[in-house]
C-alpha cells in the first residue's frame, strides 16, 4: 500500500479547509498533500487531464488509483473520522448525482469560499507532508 496523495488547489479556501480538516481527523498521519500549482502538482495534474490553472476537481491518489470528483471524495472520507464521516453514506447516491453535486459546488467555490492569494501554509509539525512549491 503506498502512501495516498491529496492532490488540492492551494489558493482555493475550501480546498484549504479540506486538508486542515484531514489533518485533524486523519485515522493514521500518513496522507501526503500535493498543491496543484508545485512542480509535483503540476505533473499529477496534466497526467490526469486537469488543468493545474483552472482545476475543475481535486484529486486522491491511493494504491495507483487517482479518484477525482465525488468518488475521490468519497475514498477521503475512508481515511477521517469527525463530523464529515456521515458523508460516507453519499456512496447510496448515483454517482452522476453525486458528481453533478460535486461539480455544481466546485464551480463555484470561489464565489461562495473564497480564493487566498497564497498558499495553504502547513504548521512545522506537518511541513514534510506537503510539496507546495
Amino acid at each position: 500500500m503506498t502512501t495516498p496523495i491529496f492532490l488540492f488547489d492551494g489558493h482555493c479556501v475550501l480546498c484549504s479547509r479540506g486538508v486542515h480538516y484531514v489533518l485533524r481527523y486523519e485515522a493514521s498521519p500518513d496522507t501526503r498533500f500535493v498543491a496543484i500549482l508545485s512542480g509535483e502538482g503540476r505533473k499529477l495534474a496534466a497526467l490526469h487531464n486537469i488543468n493545474p490553472e483552472n482545476p475543475k476537481s481535486f484529486l486522491w491518489i491511493e494504491n495507483g488509483q487517482a479518484l477525482a470528483a465525488s468518488e475521490g471524495v468519497l475514498a477521503l472520507l475512508r481515511h477521517v473520522g469527525g463530523p464529515a464521516k456521515f458523508f460516507r453514506l453519499g456512496r447510496i447516491i448515483p454517482r452522476p448525482i453525486r458528481d453533478w453535486l460535486y461539480y455544481t459546488v466546485a464551480k463555484n467555490r470561489y464565489k461562495v469560499f473564497g480564493r487566498t492569494e497564497s498558499c495553504y501554509v502547513p504548521t512545522p509539525e506537518n511541513r514534510d507532508r506537503f510539496v507546495l512549491t
